[in-house]
C-alpha cells in the first residue's frame, strides 16, 4: 500500500555559509527516508551575489557551483558536482527532490547601462512620479568567467522592465524602465498597483527572448539535476500566463510526474483559488492562508475558536492543491515575511497538517533541527518525530471529526486493514486540561491506547461499543493509538 506523503523544506535562512549543505542532505537521506520523509525541497540552486547569498539574490541562472564567479566556484550550499551526488543519492533512496527556482529577478549585474526610466510611486506602482530621464543602473549580465558555457544569452535593460538604483545619482526608489511596449507585467497580484516589482532588476516577461531563455533554463536545469520537481518563488510577481506556459513546457519534455509547487503569499482564499483557475490547476500551492491560522491561534490563546482552524484555507476548499506548512525562512523571527508560531501551538499546528487526510504537509527545517544566526532557536525534533511516526504508521482510514468545542476539538482515523495496527485518535486543547469521547470502532474494543507523544501516561482502554475517552493536556496535543516497542 502506499504511505502517506510527507515533504521537508530542508534548509533555513542561517544556515552555516560553508558550503556542506549538501553534503549534510546527502548523508541524512536514510534517516529521513526512515522518519517518512519522502520529498524535499531545497534552496536555490544557482549563483547569487556572494558565496553567502542564499540564493534569492541570483546571479547566473547556469551556474550552479561551477564557474569562479562572485568570489566563489561553490554557491552557499556546495559545488555542483556535491549537488548531484546529493540528488542521486536521495534518489535511490527513494526521496524526489524539489529544486526552488527563482525566476522574477537579477542581482549582481556584471556591468552598469544608461537607459531611460520613469520613477514610479512606492505605494501604488502605475502612478508615475516623475517624467523620462535616464538613469544608470545594474542590468548588464555578460557571465565572463562561464564564457557561454550552456547558454550565451546575454542580459540587457531590454529585458528587465524595472530596477531600483540610479548608480549615477546614488537614488534609490522604484524606477519603471522605458521601451516599445515597456510596461509593467498584467496578471500578477494586485497589490501597490501592480506588484509586478519586487526587488533587483525586475525580469519583463513581456519579451519573447526572455521566455524563450527562461524556458530553455528550466528544461537544462531539470535535465542537468535529474530532480523530480520545482518550487517556484514569488510567482505573485510574475505574469501567471508566464507561469502555466513554464509549467507545460517543462513538463511536455520531463514527464506530466514533474511536480510543480507555487509560493503564492497571499493570505485571502479567494485570490490563491483564482489563481490556481488562471494556471489551469497545473501545480500546488502553499496554504498560506493556513498558515496565518496557525500564526493567529498562536498568538490569541484560548480566545481563539478552533473549531474554525480550518476555515477559509486552501487545504478546506482545495486540498488536493494545497501544501499545508507551519512555518518557513520567509516567516521566521526577523525575516521578511516574520509571522512565526508561537512554541506552546508549534506541535499542534504539525498535528493539524500530518494527522489529517487532506493535504501535503512540508516540515520546516527550522523547527524540526533549528535556527541559526543571532538569535538561535532549538530544534523541536522530540515534539515532532512522534507526529511523523503517527503520520507514517497511524493515520489512515477515515476520519470523522470532533470540532464541536472552541477549546478542544479533535479527530479520528479509522486505520486501513491492509496496515496493522494503523488509526489514531488525535485531541487539541488551547485553554484546560480535557477529554472527549470519540469512536474508534467497534472492531476495535478492548485495544488499549497510548498517547504517542508521551505527554499523557494513561492507558486508555476501547470500550465495547468502539468509543474512548481519550485526554489532553490544556495548551497541547495528544495522538492515542495502539504502542509500539519504539518510535522508528
Amino acid at each position: 500500500m502506499r504511505r502517506n506523503h510527507t515533504m521537508m523544506q530542508f534548509f533555513e535562512w542561517h544556515i552555516e555559509a560553508d558550503g556542506t549543505h549538501w553534503k549534510r542532505l546527502q548523508e541524512m537521506a536514510p534517516e529521513l527516508k526512515r522518519k517518512g520523509i519522502d520529498s524535499v525541497w531545497i534552496p536555490p540552486v544557482t549563483k547569487g551575489q556572494s558565496a553567502e547569498d542564499t540564493g534569492y539574490g541570483v546571479y547566473d541562472l547556469y551556474d550552479l557551483g561551477e564557474f569562479d564567479q562572485k568570489g566563489t566556484v561553490r554557491t552557499k550550499y556546495g559545488t555542483k558536482q556535491e549537488l548531484q551526488d546529493m540528488i542521486e543519492a536521495l534518489s535511490t533512496h527513494g526521496i524526489h527532490v524539489y529544486v526552488d527556482v527563482v525566476m522574477n529577478h537579477k542581482g549582481g549585474a556584471d556591468e552598469t547601462e544608461q537607459f531611460q526610466v520613469i520613477e514610479v510611486s512606492q505605494e501604488d506602482r502605475n502612478e508615475e512620479i516623475s517624467e523620462p530621464f535616464e538613469i544608470e543602473g545594474y542590468t548588464k549580465f555578460t557571465f565572463p568567467n562561464r564564457k557561454d558555457k550552456y547558454s550565451a544569452f546575454k542580459w540587457r535593460f531590454e529585458h528587465f522592465n524595472g530596477i531600483d538604483y540610479d548608480v549615477k545619482s546614488e537614488k534609490t526608489g522604484i524606477f519603471r524602465i522605458v521601451g516599445d511596449g515597456k510596461e509593467w507585467n498584467d496578471h500578477v497580484d494586485d497589490e501597490f498597483g501592480n506588484y509586478d516589482y519586487l526587488m533587483f532588476a525586475n525580469i519583463d516577461y513581456h519579451h519573447p527572448e526572455v521566455q524563450k531563455e527562461m524556458i530553455q533554463w528550466g528544461n537544462w536545469l531539470a535535465d542537468t539535476l535529474q530532480c523530480s520537481g520545482y518550487r517556484l518563488d514569488a510567482i505573485k510577481h510574475i505574469d501567471y500566463h508566464f507561469i502555466k506556459k513554464f509549467v507545460d513546457e517543462v513538463r511536455k519534455q520531463r514527464g506530466e510526474d514533474f511536480y510543480f509547487l507555487g509560493e503564492f503569499w497571499v493570505p485571502e482564499l479567494f485570490a490563491c483559488q483564482t489563481f490556481l483557475e488562471n494556471v489551469e490547476y497545473k501545480l500546488q500551492l502553499f496554504d498560506v492562508p493556513l498558515h496565518y491560522k496557525f500564526h493567529e491561534a498562536s498568538n490569541a490563546g484560548a480566545d481563539f475558536d478552533l473549531t474554525t482552524i480550518f476555515d477559509d484555507t486552501l487545504v478546506q476548499t482545495n486540498p488536493e492543491h494545497a501544501v499545508t506548512f507551519v512555518d518557513n525562512h520567509d516567516t521566521q523571527p526577523h525575516e521578511a515575511l516574520e509571522s512565526w508560531v508561537e512554541d506552546w501551538f508549534k506541535q499542534s499546528a504539525y498535528a493539524l497538517i500530518l494527522l489529517r487526510k487532506d493535504g501535503h504537509p512540508c516540515i520546516f527545517y527550522g523547527d524540526y533541527f533549528g535556527i541559526g544566526g543571532e538569535t538561535p532557536i532549538e530544534g523541536k525534533t522530540e515534539a515532532i518525530d512522534p507526529l511523523l511516526f503517527a503520520r507514517f504508521k497511524k493515520a489512515y482510514g477515515e476520519q470523522e471529526d470532533y470540532f464541536d468545542n472552541p477549546n478542544l476539538i479533535g479527530w479520528v482515523r479509522r486505520g486501513l486493514e491492509e496496515l496493522e495496527r494503523s488509526g489514531c485518535a488525535v485531541l487539541i486543547s488551547n485553554r484546560d486540561d480535557g477529554g472527549k469521547r470519540m469512536f474508534v470502532g467497534e472492531d476495535r474494543a478492548g485495544e488499549v491506547w497510548v498517547d504517542l507523544t508521551g505527554t499523557r501516561d494513561e492507558h486508555i482502554q476501547i470500550e465495547e461499543d468502539g468509543f474512548a475517552n481519550f485526554l489532553v493536556n490544556g495548551g497541547s496535543v495528544s495522538v492515542w493509538a495502539l504502542p509500539e516497542e519504539e518510535l522508528f
